[in-house]
């Protein structure tokens, strides 16, 4: 398998159905976000906590099946796809973290350690790559779970944010006005 084809040299890629749609439209701007967002994630691991490090391997998992599921116009019912069991996942996480920090009182700010910082950074990734399921969505049926995924996405790694700076005792700053 060749790593360049020339098939994209005209401003147009294949879809997994094997239509020729160009690299401007919603369906490659979701999925190619979804892309950058599971680099982005990749970014982060090794994860200095084993239990983060698990959770961030399965999450590029899931974002790899979510890419899968945008470039599939016409998937069949064996074809991968986001289900609902995975958004309980991160809900599940979500929770389980949540009770290991202090409640939030106000906003804060996107930084803190090496981790933290970057898992804020791919929530803000995560939140791009929603937008864009959602352009995507007002032109075309796409499986909304997905969607869901990407919002509760995004939340899972905002608490992973925190969780880390709390675990590295890097203190929380909220903005002032």
């Amino acid at each position: 398998m060749n790593i360049y084809t020339g098939r994209g040299d005209d401003g147009q890629t294949d879809l997994r159905t094997m239509d020729r749609v160009s690299k401007a439209s919603h369906r490659i701007e979701a999925y190619g976000t979804v892309d950058e967002l599971n680099a982005v994630v990749g970014t982060t691991r090794p994860a200095a906590y084993d239990d983060l490090e698990t959770k961030l391997r399965e999450i590029q998992n899931h974002l790899h099946v979510v890419q899968a599921d945008f470039a599939n116009p016409d998937p069949d019912e064996d074809d991968p796809k986001i289900e609902a069991e995975h958004v309980e996942r991160l809900e599940s996480w979500i929770d389980e973290y949540d009770e290991e920090l202090e409640p939030l009182t106000s906003f804060i700010l996107p930084s803190g350690g090496d981790l933290g910082s970057s898992l804020h950074y791919a929530r803000t990734i995560c939140r791009r790559a929603e937008r864009r399921a959602v352009a995507l969505a007002g032109e075309e049926e796409i499986n909304e779970i997905a969607v869901t995924y990407l919002n509760r996405l995004s939340d899972a790694l905002f608490v992973f944010g925190r969780v880390a700076n709390a675990r590295d005792d890097v203190p929380e700053e909220s903005p002032t006005y």
